[in-house]
């Protein structure tokens, strides 16, 4: 008689399944907003629903944080055609948070984005190109210097990004520079 023991799930699969269902719950759920309008009558339209512009705070967590994670999992696994697409989908995601929100404070994001974003960018895709785990490491960390001085110009110090751990948000520093 053979006695069988299932495995517990590991922690890892349930955070990465957590992450994977808030993100397509947040792909589906704008959606039902415009269905219920469009099931509406031509009369009264629902502007409030067909307008909404997700809060630069929910662009960073939803999309910019996970790539950013992801992107340096990537290159640390050796897996530079991985890393080639999450820098894609990473330069995308700032784009569209550009797009979606012009101004911060009076300051033009998308140009802040595209300025401290641009080189970091060209090098790690240079150290992708060559699989070049210390110059991917130095954009990166380039990279992540440019996010850190751009939440200081448009007042959001408290949020202090840093090179991923092994925790499910490891690139956000909770304590933060001033208790250090």
């Amino acid at each position: 008689m053979s006695l069988t023991v299932e495995k517990p799930p590991n922690r890892r699969s349930i955070k990465y399944g957590i992450l994977l269902a808030s993100a397509i719950l947040g792909c589906f759920c704008p959606g039902l907003g415009t269905q219920a309008t469009s099931a509406q009558s031509d009369a009264s339209p629902a502007p409030s629903a067909t307008n909404y512009v997700p809060s630069i705070s929910d662009l960073m967590i939803a999309t910019i944080q996970p790539r950013h994670i992801r992107l340096w999992i990537a290159a640390r696994s050796g897996d530079w055609s991985f890393a080639a697409y999450e820098l894609g989908n990473l330069k995308g995601a700032f784009d569209r948070l550009g797009r979606a929100h012009p101004t911060e404070h009076e300051i033009p994001l998308q140009d802040m984005i595209s300025s401290v974003t641009a080189q970091p960018f060209e090098d790690m895709h240079k150290a992708i190109e060559a699989k070049d785990g210390t110059a991917f490491s130095k954009a990166y960390g380039d990279l992540t210097s440019a996010c850190n001085s751009c939440h200081q110009a448009t007042n959001h110090g408290v949020v202090v990004i840093r090179t991923p751990t092994d925790s499910l948000v490891s690139d956000q520093d909770f304590i933060g520079p001033v208790l250090k």
